[in-house]
Order: structure tokens, then C-alpha cells, then sequence
């Protein structure tokens, strides 16, 4: 059986997911790549995902906590990669075929209920079909989806299959 330090490994998912927000800041204000709706809710996810490993990390809890974290975490990965794939279903769709939102997030917020906003972006617009960067030959949707499926995967490993190693 896996044997890892559990409070070592949560640290090491936090800190995956400042480096994930770093470039995602990077690309907005560096690259000058504006992000969509979907974007912007994939990167809450990421900060969700960060926050919980940063909790765990700083609990360090007994087993029973280990699993219940590696849960939470899984989950809002899981939420996430929800979010991932639609974006990446909308970018794959023709040219037209998904109808623009008109509007930016920030307006939407300001008239309409949250749930009404959130049901909204998850049903897409052309401004998410835009894919105006890659790496490797895959958009960033598709590196936000790999990254949190490899995080999901991490939580489970460190909280929930892998013994405790108490510092020494």
C-alpha cells in the first residue's frame, strides 16, 4: 500500500491549483486572452478544488476526515470537469450553431438571479465556441479538464487509498 505524507500531498494539490490560476492570470492579463463565462467557472472550480486540498493539507485530519475531504475534493473536481466538457462539446460544435449570449458575465450577474445566470452560461454561447489558444493541439478547456481529472485522482490517492506518514 502507498504510504505518503497526507499533509504533503494535500499542500502539493494546493499548490497545483495556484499554478493552474497563475497561468490562468497570465493568459488574461499577459496573453490578453479575455475569459468566457465557462472559463471563468471553470477557474471557480479550480479555486474550489485548491481551497479544499489548502483545508486538508492544514487539518491534516485522522482517516475518517482523510476520506471525506478526498470526497469533497473528487466532487467539486467532478463539477468541474462537468464545466470542462460542455465547453469543450460547445467549441466542437460548427461555426453558427450555438447561439451567442449577448452579454458579459458581469451584466448578467447584475439583472438576473444567480441560478438564472448559472443556467445560462452552462447552456453556452458563441463567445465560448471561440478557441483562440492551444497547447499540444488542445484547447484550454481541454488542459483545465486534464488537470482536474489528475487533481480528482491525487485526492483519492493522498486521502483515501495511501496511508498516513507522520512527519519526522
Amino acid at each position: 500500500m502507498l504510504t505518503i505524507n497526507r499533509r504533503a500531498g494535500n499542500a502539493l494539490g494546493f499548490l497545483a491549483c495556484v499554478a493552474l490560476m497563475a497561468y490562468a492570470l497570465y493568459a488574461e492579463h499577459v496573453l490578453g486572452l479575455a475569459p468566457c463565462p465557462l472559463c471563468i467557472f471553470q477557474r471557480v472550480a479550480v479555486i474550489v478544488v485548491g481551497v479544499l486540498f489548502l483545508i486538508a493539507a492544514l487539518h491534516n485530519p485522522s482517516r475518517k476526515g482523510a476520506i471525506a475531504y478526498g470526497a469533497l475534493i473528487d466532487l467539486a473536481a467532478l463539477v468541474g470537469i462537468g464545466i470542462s466538457a460542455r465547453h469543450i462539446w460547445i467549441q466542437a460544435q460548427p461555426p453558427g450553431s450555438v447561439a451567442a449570449c449577448g452579454a458579459d458575465l458581469n451584466y448578467l450577474l447584475e439583472i438576473l438571479p444567480v441560478t438564472e445566470v448559472i443556467n445560462k452560461v452552462l447552456t453556452g454561447s458563441g463567445e465560448c465556441g471561440k478557441v483562440d489558444w492551444t497547447l499540444l493541439g488542445l484547447s484550454m478547456p481541454w488542459w483545465v479538464l486534464i488537470s482536474l481529472v489528475v487533481l480528482g485522482v491525487w485526492a483519492v490517492l493522498v486521502n483515501v487509498v495511501a496511508r498516513a506518514k507522520p512527519w519526522k
